[in-house]
């Protein structure tokens, strides 16, 4: 064979060969077959927001074929989570639940007061549940509703004082917006989670709390808590005897809800988020999931990735427009 014939073939052999050594290890398993998922859930277990993250997690393992847990790492108002998750590999495999990131104390005034960009340093996949929160108060606080309670404060400014999940959260603000509306001071008591805060007040360590309603119904209805306002535009269904805030003179078009979606790091690849998007879409359609969500006050939601942007931009105008009005400090 001449020299130049026999060193092309050779070539040919030896490219074959490379490519062939190079296939096993360049091929990865189709997500999600590699390994289980992990959902971060920056709060402490026990509270709504990991009641809803489990029940999704349930159902969406069942869809994907794979296991997903749900992993609750507590702290900072949230923020702790938020930064596992952001530091975690954008390969599909860890994902958060919660709402917008956990805003920074002493920063009301900046256009952008929050610890991380969840448009920027996550990926939204899919909004997951809205849900208004509750006003409750221990049984022996002389109030029976928000009209009665902003009395009762200006008789005794700043005896009163109240649990939230963290400085800077949807229920902070809520309770914030209230306050500076009615012209009151109440002491702020900030926790780690929600977990804790029913059971504290229930216990009189606390005089109020906000709570979502998930977290609320149930000791609203067994009477260890009393209920004294919602903070959605409309009464709950699952607590038709509560009023909104909204109907309290002085808060006409009130409206601050609780949220939850789900984030993936960013860089992880379109064509996971859009497969993550479409098998949580298809869960949240659910008949039992939706009614299970239903019957603790939270409304299951869902649709594309763009949607979900879209709620979040105009969330957090709404919660600017909080920002400007209140004086959140640290």
């Amino acid at each position: 064979m001449p020299l130049q014939r026999r060193l092309f073939v050779q070539s040919i052999m030896g490219g074959a060969l490379a490519a062939a050594a190079m296939g096993p290890v360049q091929a990865q398993p189709a997500w999600p077959a590699a390994r289980s998922i992990t959902i971060i859930v920056p709060y402490s277990a026990g509270g709504s927001l990991d009641a809803t993250t489990r029940l999704v997690a349930q159902r969406l393992a069942e869809r994907l074929g794979q296991a997903v847990v749900v992993e609750n790492v507590t702290g900072a108002g949230g923020a702790i989570g938020f930064q596992k998750a952001l530091q975690a590999a954008p390969d599909g495999y860890t994902l958060l639940m919660a709402g917008d990131s956990p805003f920074t104390p002493g920063q009301e005034n900046s256009a952008t007061p929050y610890k991380y960009d969840v448009l920027k340093d996550l990926v939204p996949v899919v909004l997951v549940n809205t849900a208004p929160m509750v006003l409750v108060a221990h049984p022996s606080v002389p109030a029976q509703n928000l009209n009665e309670l902003i009395a009762l404060a200006r008789r005794q400014p700043g005896r009163l004082n109240y649990a939230t999940s963290g400085i800077g959260t949807i229920p902070h603000l809520a309770t914030e917006m209230i306050k500076h509306q009615a012209q009151v001071h109440m002491v702020h008591i900030p926790y780690r989670g929600a977990s804790q805060i029913a059971n504290d007040v229930a216990g009189h360590q606390v005089d109020l709390a906000m709570l979502v309603s998930a977290s609320a119904a149930p000791h609203i209805q067994s009477r260890t808590l009393k209920a004294l306002a919602v903070t959605g535009d409309a009464r709950l269904p699952i607590l038709r005897d509560v009023p909104a805030v909204a109907e309290t003179p002085g808060f006409k078009g009130f409206n601050v809800v609780s949220w939850a979606g789900l984030y993936a790091p960013a860089g992880t690849p379109a064509a996971v988020v859009q497969h993550l998007n479409q098998a949580v879409d298809e869960v949240l359609r659910m008949e039992a999931v939706r009614g299970k969500l239903a019957e603790s006050g939270v409304i299951a939601r869902g649709g594309p990735p763009s949607a979900f942007v879209s709620f979040i931009e105009r969330d957090r105008a709404q919660t600017l427009r909080v920002l400007k009005v209140t004086s959140l400090k640290p």
